[in-house]
């Protein structure tokens, strides 16, 4: 084999990891894992179909208002994409993150929402706030905060078999650091924080 099929062979491989690895980010965003996960902790919340309203509101509140907020920056050229690589930019994020799950947290208490759901949502409350006071100094990865959160809010309240889910949080990780976007250190300091606030609230 030539240098230049070497080089050639090289490339591909990093294009098909490059394309894997944003398939994986994009799939297992902030987003979608918390719409889904929300839904499933208000139905257990619940335990019954109505629960499902309830999470819809905190997926609403703490996944879907966010990623609305960052693709209306987006749209007005204030970031490249969701993805806000400068840690000094993500501040603003992080406050339409507390206000929106603050005022979905308080309609829950006025609506009367099941004990579960709300908890969840003082979870995903707290962790927001631990990581806007590491980010001022540290670009710790909210993709695999959220991603081990919602693993760890499912185990909580379905089944300890959810811990498994821990491979799509690991396959979240791997992405982020193959795609550049952040260390080793950093996902596995988010996957931290996202498992030990979830276990300290619904467990304390």
């Amino acid at each position: 084999m030539s240098t230049t099929d070497t080089a050639d062979a090289v490339d591909t491989a990093g294009n098909s990891r490059a394309s894997t690895a944003r398939t994986v980010t994009d799939v297992f965003q902030p987003r979608n894992l918390l719409l889904a996960g929300m839904l499933a902790t208000g139905f257990a919340a619940a335990g019954q179909w109505t629960g499902l309203l309830w999470g819809l509101l905190g997926a609403l509140c703490a996944g879907i208002v966010p990623a609305g907020y960052i693709e209306w920056e987006r749209g007005r050229g204030t970031w490249g994409d969701r993805h806000v690589v400068d840690r000094t930019k993500r501040a603003p994020i992080f406050l339409v993150i507390l206000g929106s799950i603050g005022t979905g947290s308080a309609v829950m208490v006025l609506g009367g929402a099941p004990s579960g759901i709300l908890t969840a949502m003082l979870a995903l409350w707290a962790m927001t706030v631990v990581l806007l006071a590491v980010n001022t100094v540290w670009k710790i990865s909210v993709d695999a905060s959220v991603a081990s959160a919602v693993v760890a809010l499912l185990a909580v309240v379905h089944s300890p078999w959810w811990l498994f889910g821990y491979l799509m949080t690991a396959a979240v990780c791997w992405s982020r650091v193959a795609l550049g976007y952040h260390t080793v250190g950093q996902v596995m300091a988010g996957t931290a924080l996202g498992a030990a606030t979830a276990g300290a609230f619904l467990l304390g």
